[in-house]
């Protein structure tokens, strides 16, 4: 999968409008700045499109599928129109079912239940923990960190060749990491898996909002994401493509709207018939609002000009990276190489520094929202940064004390609706904690970085 910015002025288009782009923060150094939110990895903010579309539709309000009055015939519409459109977004086959759920790791672990038995299951070390851990019923193969794509197939061709049973089989694996941002060779990927007989789910998560998705042309199975990744709220997340095994499985959850006839039987007991379709999986009364937020979103980055933004973003991607090269003490980690495609996911560690403690300082003093820890991809940064298994470190700030090394990196993140003035500042921070140090004093309060109120350590 390669990103092409050639025919594309980047200057041309502005970032997109999001909530919160105006929200000040105070300085622990004294008075506020706009907040820079680059974070967009965990959470993006959502768009400022879809949030009038939800607040429009909010006063007609109604439970879907089986209410005879207005607002719920409108909601159902509204409901199924939205399913069309998540569809049509991400290039759905005709025979292909959008399954809405909580979020990507929801929708795995539905794939990870439907899954028939005996089914082996491949999946890269590599992975965010969404995609490593929901296999549990089944039989894992963990595949070792690719160093290059080429080497990603070899390793998949491999693994697939040699297994034993010749049964069913899946594979699982990110579009673009949660941790580097690097695209994987995903069509590459299908192929070698359709070519020994097994399946593919790809984790969109970080992929869908930076980069467009299209089922049909990578030749994937199923495609998972989530709305609060894409711009929309939380609380929302698909699962689409092949509809057998969803099918044929139990239903994810079992409850009304999942069955569709349920009687008694002469011995006390309850017969049921559950639907075929996408409604299999979405017992109870679906996130309706959730659902519509998602297919906003899908309406307005492609209404945007997806390769428009696409080429900002590569253009965001370069500034940062030619940057952050300028300070000889960050180093950004990879696994393939300077020169791999990547979306708007950068991670890096300071010489010098603990990481919760340069994070702490860019929030505090700048203003700027990052993320410090493994980022819930636990052995792809342990690999990244050459450490034993067994070292401490986990997702949030360790106990090491601002200074001490730590077992963690810093990500910075940002898309569509990052405005040039939060790079320009996320560089110069960066440049100015390095060769300056930090102008407060940091300790490890529950688990947090914060500062130490009234403790200057260096003054201006």
């Amino acid at each position: 999968m390669s990103v092409s910015t050639a025919a594309i002025d980047p200057s041309v288009c502005a970032p997109l409008p999001v909530l919160g782009q105006d929200v000040t923060v105070p300085l622990v150094t004294g008075g506020e700045v706009t907040y820079a939110a680059l974070d967009y990895a965990a959470s993006a903010p959502a768009l400022q499109r879809v949030w009038d579309d939800v607040a429009a539709y909010a006063p007609y309000y109604g439970s879907v599928h089986r209410g005879a009055g207005y607002l719920s015939q409108l909601s159902t519409d509204l409901f199924e129109n939205s399913r069309r459109a998540v569809a049509e977004f991400l290039g759905c086959r005709a025979e292909d079912q959008v399954v809405f759920t909580r979020s990507t790791t929801d929708s795995l672990n539905l794939l990870a239940a439907a899954i028939p038995a005996n089914c082996q299951v491949f999946v890269y070390e590599t992975e965010h923990h969404a995609s490593l851990l929901p296999w549990r019923d089944a039989q894992v193969t963990y595949l070792n960190a690719p160093r290059t794509p080429g080497q990603a197939v070899e390793t998949l061709e491999r693994a697939l060749a040699d297994r034993d049973p010749y049964g069913p089989a899946l594979v699982c694996v990110t579009g673009a990491s949660n941790v580097t941002g690097e695209l994987w060779p995903v069509k590459e990927l299908a192929a070698a898996a359709h070519a020994h007989g097994a399946r593919i789910v790809l984790d969109a998560a970080q992929l869908a909002p930076h980069h467009p998705v299209d089922i049909a042309e990578l030749d994937v199975d199923w495609v998972a994401f989530s709305g609060h990744k894409l711009y929309a709220p939380f609380g929302s997340g698909v699962l689409a493509g092949r509809a057998d095994w969803l099918q044929a499985a139990e239903p994810y959850l079992a409850g009304g709207g999942a069955s569709r006839k349920v009687a008694r039987r002469a011995d006390g007991g309850v017969d049921v018939d559950w639907h075929t379709t996408a409604a299999r999986h979405e017992a109870g009364s679906p996130n309706v609002i959730g659902v519509y937020s998602i297919a906003s979103a899908c309406k307005a980055l492609t209404e945007a000009g997806f390769d428009s933004l696409v080429a900002r973003e590569q253009e965001l991607v370069s500034r940062v990276r030619a940057g952050l090269a300028e300070v000889p003490e960050v180093q950004v980690l990879s696994l393939f190489g300077d020169d791999a495609p990547r979306v708007g996911v950068i991670s890096f560690v300071v010489r010098g520094w603990n990481s919760s403690h340069f994070a702490a300082a860019l929030s505090a003093e700048y203003g700027i929202g990052v993320r410090d820890g493994l980022f819930c991809a636990h052995p792809l940064v342990r690999t990244l940064l050459g450490s034993d298994p067994q070292d401490p470190g986990e997702c949030g700030a360790p106990e090491a004390e601002p200074g001490e090394r730590s077992l963690n990196a810093i990500r910075v993140s940002f898309g569509a609706g990052t405005p040039d003035e939060h790079i320009d500042r996320f560089l110069r921070a960066v440049t100015e904690l390095v060769r300056e140090g930090a102008q407060w004093k940091y300790r490890t309060e529950d688990g947090r970085c914060v500062p130490d109120r009234g403790e200057v350590a260096r003054t201006v």
